[in-house]
This record gives structure tokens, sequence and C-alpha cells, in this order.
């Protein structure tokens, strides 16, 4: 199979790494300086350091290269958000596309499958998602994803593409949810790793912990806002048309839990930075990666208030991120929440 990865991110140049040795695979980078130090050293430093590339896979700074390379293959687009619309606009009315982004559109708020359908009606598209940092895939750490779209043979594509001895590929049809389940998960990620930074003396094992003179919170706190992120996430994916199963699965509960608690959480480390004391501004420039959710946040909320969806952690997350609440002030307000039965319609 003959495949071309849009984007030598991080995420982009793992899966071009892992693709190369059994198809012929082809990488962009936009940045001909980048694309020229990744030819020559065969490793990505700036976003994937320490990964050898192999000499099978090229690389190019051309765009149209790369996708006539693909022609009648597989395209898999692995920008940020913010280029997804822009890359689909440009691929031409035959080609299938599958995207790596998890987010909500800054602006319009609309997930990948809705920019899609508007840039390319009725042409084959689907995502690529779950619990999955970019550097143990590159290392070929064991690692399982699922390929969402509701064309089968683009989902086939998809696993013939990359499943492998050490990356496991499931395919799904629920569009909706995996990518529902991609994006939230991002937000949410942020309110943990405000949590956990508050929580850092008892995470350690000294009950020392403080954030603006309160009580630390511990390891229960942690399980009762994942928890609760997952009843969250659940609801606003089935005001939007999701299945109630996708997000126990891979792209829901698994990508939660990894991004909300690993430390190469580029969004837990947001909140980390946050609870620290830092701005966002700060935080952000320290990172220097794209923290999805981050941008995504407003959309999320402005989603679920248009269908009537509560989202209280997602709220206290916008707050915190803009400046209008403390991070000390937004944990006080979700524990001052009044008692009720436990489901996912609250």
């Amino acid at each position: 199979m003959k495949i071309a990865v849009l984007g030598a991110g991080a995420w982009g140049t793992a899966l071009a790494l892992a693709a190369a040795p059994r198809h012929d695979t082809v990488l962009w980078a936009r940045d001909a300086a980048q694309a020229a130090a990744m030819a020559q050293t065969r490793r990505n430093e700036r976003y994937l350091p320490g990964a050898e590339l192999p000499a099978a896979l090229r690389i190019t700074a051309q765009r149209e290269e790369a996708l006539a390379h693909a022609a009648g293959g597989l395209t898999v687009i692995a920008t940020p958000m913010a280029a997804l619309r822009p890359q689909l606009a440009t691929l031409g009315d035959e080609r299938a596309a599958l995207w790596l982004c998890k987010g909500f559109e800054a602006g319009s708020g609309a997930l990948g499958h809705e920019v899609a359908h508007a840039e390319r009606p009725g042409r084959p598209c689907g995502v690529l998602s779950g619990p999955s940092f970019a550097q143990e895939v590159a290392r070929g750490q064991p690692t399982a994803l699922v390929a969402a779209s509701t064309d089968a043979a683009l989902a086939a594509a998809a696993v013939a593409a990359f499943h492998s001895d050490a990356l496991r590929v499931y395919t799904s049809t629920d569009v909706i949810g995996v990518e529902v389940g991609g994006a939230v998960k991002n937000v949410l990620a942020i309110a943990v790793g405000i949590l956990d930074g508050w929580a850092v003396g008892i995470l350690d094992g000294r009950a020392t912990g403080t954030l603006d003179g309160l009580p630390a919170a511990g390891l229960n706190a942690r399980a009762a806002l994942i928890t609760r992120s997952l009843a969250e996430m659940t609801r606003l994916g089935l005001a939007l048309g999701a299945r109630a199963e996708t997000f126990m699965g891979l792209s829901g509960l698994g990508d939660l839990v990894l991004t909300a608690t690993g430390d190469l959480s580029r969004n837990r480390r947001v909140g980390l930075g946050l609870a620290a004391g830092h701005t966002l501004a700060q935080v952000l420039q320290s990172l220097g990666h794209v923290a999805e959710g981050v941008l995504s946040a407003p959309m999320v909320l402005a989603r679920a208030q248009a269908l009537g969806v509560e989202m209280p952690i997602t709220e206290a997350v916008v707050e915190v991120l803009q400046a209008r609440l403390t991070p000390a002030q937004a944990v006080a307000r979700l524990m001052s929440r009044h008692a009720r039965a436990e489901g996912l319609d609250r």
C-alpha cells in the first residue's frame, strides 16, 4: 500500500515510522528546512526526539508530491485541528481521507467529520484515534487504536496500513462517538492535571500539598474526577448522536485515562502548570507543542450549552483558562454542587 502522511509533528512522524517498514510511505513536512534536516539526520528532533526514522521512509516538503504518491492508496492528515479544513479542501474530489487530530474547530465548534462534510460532502472520510502517545508508538511499544468511518473500505485500509504486532487497530462506524471522545478528553485532562498539581504532595507520599491554603486532594479525588469526566463526555456524545458503548472503548475511557494521568500528556501538563501558579501563556510557551484542549474547551462548552447539556467540569476548565477562576475556586465550585443521584444525565 502507498501511504502519504501530511504533517510531520510527533504523531504524524510516529505513524509514518510505524508504517514505513511494511508500506511505501511518504511523510510531508510543511517546513522545508525541517524536511531537509529529517531527511539528512533520519530524526525529527523537534517533535519526536530520539526516534530513528526508517531508511525506507521518504520525507518531502512538496505536498503535491506526497499526494501524488498516495493516489489510490491512503492519505492521512496529521496536522493540528486548525489545519484540517484547508487540508481537506485541497485534497481533490475522489481521494479518501483519514485524520488524526482530536478537537473542536476554533470558531465553528465543528468536529472533524462535520468539517469533512462541509468541505467534501459524500467523500470517504474517517478518524484514527485512541489512547496513544507518539513516543511509545515510535518505540514499538504495544498500542491499540480505533479507525472510525462509515466507509468500510477506508476503515479496512486503515487496518491494513497500521495494524501490526505492536499496533492493534480496531474499527468502528461511530465516527461521532470516537471524535467526541478524542476531543473532550483533552479538556477533561486539563481538569485532572489541575487536581494532580494541587495533590502533588499526596501523590509522592507526603500529605503536604495545598492549593490557596486548602487541604490537598488525593487519589480519591482523582478517581472521582475521571469517573465524572467520563459521564460528562458521554452526555455530550449522546446529544450529538453517538452511541453510549463507544465511550467505554479506546477513544472514550481509554484515551481519557491515558491523557488525564500520563506524564507525556500535554493537556495534563497544562493543568499541572496552572495549579503551580503559572499563567496560561507561560505554560503554553514551555510546552512548545499544541495542547488541543486549550483551543477546544470554549467550543466544547458552547456546543454543550447549545444542546442543553450540563458539563460542569468543562465549564470550570474554561473559567480557569480564561482567568475568571483560580484553580482553587474551580475545585471548590465543583465540590459545592448539590447532591444528586449518579447517572449520565446529570
